[in-house]
């Protein structure tokens, strides 16, 4: 998609104007209806519109305009044009005529900041995003046909700096971490992954990749124990962005990239197993923050972490009842071979604590079914010994548009995962609490560095979205958040 910043709309086949609740016209499309003899306030009455947030109203062949089709699209209440009000205005408009046969977009909001402006392209280009790589036969009227979004601003180049400082690298992150879990395993199995984010040196970052031989030196074997029933080896790949202060601790982020999970030798069913490609969405997030860190500059020190593996049913596959010895020392006993995640996380933690001493870690992975059970699909859960980091996450993520909820992780319930012959099993007793004993046991591998744990087993993908810059599919959920919450935080 090319974004690119006008002083008009020029000789685009489609203007996008806003309009507010109680189909009042804002900014250039008050000029516009006036241009036109009243058509656009004639359309909004003999429609249903109303100007409400995430609507649109197409109007085709206005006399008195030079575009051949004009989408009002809603922003919600007048005066309270807020961030996520814009970007769904924006999204929106692209949707109403994506499949049109235009080939240009304009949106006017030159009643707005240059800010405002770069935002509503950065969510424009979000709202485009489609996954397309391997569809070789798709017919053109089943193609979206426009190209290029040309944002209508009052000053076109001040517009178009803060775009490219803030925005489009934030947006770049988000298309790579959503096409990382777009890929099918066949394509993006761990060595592959570890390529794709070796790759991401030309950003700036440094990346380190560890493969089997210098995992089991160092002692990741419940990683490895995860990943020994593949025929793909596993991998861990450390990212650095040392934009700080020289000598300042980093920022740490983990993240749980099991790039397919069948269940093991607890084979899951095979209903849905296809949708299993999409394991690694809390690793995606992660390199897609640190990609975002990178792009844009950011003046913090942070660390990623990604630990990837395969999980499949061979014959050296691990069994429910072994034990196996983590990074730290203590011995797990497994139960499940299906909660395999929090095992490659135990070692990745301890691992980044023990390395990098970060000031706080968090950790986000697609770890548990019950999350879905506690919190539906519209929100994440996040677990954490840290109130400062609850409060930082739980300010960023409604700032973005994406939900989060502090769940509990008491103590008591520390005694549903103790095991009889080793230190921890890997999952509780039954069903109940299977989230909150997922995070206990994450927690036993923390060493008491500030943590939390986000499960975004909910929100990694979405089947029927209602958010315009949400294409169904890949969400990128998560990379949003924690750049809001280092840029509002942690940033010198």
């Amino acid at each position: 998609m090319k974004i690119e910043f006008a002083a008009s709309a020029g000789a685009a086949p489609v203007l996008a104007v806003m309009a507010h609740e109680g189909r009042s016209l804002a900014g250039a499309g008050v000029q516009l209806d006036a241009a036109t003899g009243g058509a656009l306030s004639r359309a909004m009455n003999a429609s249903r519109f109303t100007g409400a947030k995430n609507s649109t109203q197409v109007v085709a062949g206005v006399s008195g305009c030079d575009a051949a089709t004009v989408v009002i699209t809603g922003a919600g209440q007048a005066g309270q044009v807020d961030d996520l009000a814009l970007e769904a205005a924006a999204g929106a408009a692209y949707h109403a005529v994506k499949m049109s046969g235009a080939d240009v977009l304009a949106i006017d909001v030159s009643h707005l900041s240059a800010q405002q402006a770069a935002r509503a392209a950065f969510a424009a280009r979000l709202a485009a995003y489609r996954f397309l790589k391997y569809r070789t036969t798709l017919r053109p009227e089943k193609t979206p046909s426009i190209d290029t979004i040309r944002i209508v601003a009052a000053d076109p180049k001040a517009a178009q700096v803060v775009y490219d400082a803030d925005f489009a690298p934030v947006a770049e992150a988000i298309e790579f971490s959503r096409d990382l879990v777009s890929e099918p395993a066949n394509i993006l199995y761990p060595e592959e992954y570890a390529r794709r984010v070796k790759a991401l040196e030309t950003l700036g970052l440094e990346v380190e990749v560890l493969g089997e031989k210098e995992l089991e030196k160092l002692g990741f074997r419940t990683l490895l124990a995860v990943g020994q029933g593949s025929v793909r080896d596993s991998q861990v790949a450390i990212m650095k962005w040392n934009g700080g202060n020289k000598g300042d601790r980093p920022i740490a982020f983990v993240g749980k990239g099991v790039c397919f999970d069948t269940g093991g030798i607890s084979i899951k069913p095979a209903e849905g197993m296809e949708e299993m490609k999409w394991d690694m969405g809390g690793s995606a997030a992660v390199v897609g923050l640190m990609h975002a860190l990178a792009g844009r500059k950011a003046k913090v020190n942070a660390v990623g972490v990604i630990g990837l593996v395969e999980n499949m049913p061979d014959g050296n596959a691990i069994r429910p009842g072994d034990v196996v010895e983590t990074l730290s020392g203590q011995t797990v006993e497994i139960l499940n071979t299906d909660a395999e995640g929090r095992l490659v996380l135990a070692d990745c933690l301890w691992y980044t604590q023990e390395r990098f001493k970060p000031k706080f870690m968090v950790d986000l992975a697609t770890l548990t079914g019950a999350m879905i059970v506690s919190l539906g699909l519209e929100y994440a859960g996040v677990f954490t010994n840290s109130d400062e980091l609850a409060e930082n996450i739980g300010k960023a993520a409604p700032k973005v548009g994406e939900n989060v909820w502090r769940m509990p992780i008491p103590a008591i319930y520390e005694r549903h995962i103790d095991s009889p012959i080793a230190d921890v099993k890997n999952m509780g007793n039954g069903r109940a609490g299977g989230s909150i004993t997922a995070a206990l046991f994450l927690q036993r591998f923390t060493n008491g560095v500030p943590w939390a744990h986000i499960d975004i087993a909910p929100t990694a993908w979405v089947k029927d979205s209602k958010n315009p810059t949400v294409p169904d599919g890949a969400v990128g959920w998560g990379v949003r958040t924690l750049d809001r919450m280092v840029r509002d935080a942690y940033e010198g």
